[in-house]
């Protein structure tokens, strides 16, 4: 049962008795701030989430000559 065109007005009727139109924008421009804050949060946690790893050439390049003379001594 789907409610009619007439029964929709009516109930839009009376949230604007009830409300009153400036009530209803505040509502309004309260749920877009939130829905705005709810979406930079998710990027800002994604973001803290997958940190970039950055190589250090020189600790590159001693680790690869400490294997180089492991494996020397090894054999």
């Amino acid at each position: 049962m789907q409610p009619s065109v007439w029964q929709i007005l009516i109930v839009a009727a009376l949230v604007l008795i009830l409300f009153g139109r400036g009530r209803i924008s505040e509502m309004m421009g309260d749920v877009g701030k939130g829905i705005k804050s709810f979406k930079k949060g998710i990027t800002e946690e994604d973001a803290a989430a997958k940190p970039s790893p950055q190589l250090d050439a020189k600790s590159a390049d001693t680790s690869s000559e400490s294997s180089k003379t492991a494996d020397k001594t090894a054999t």
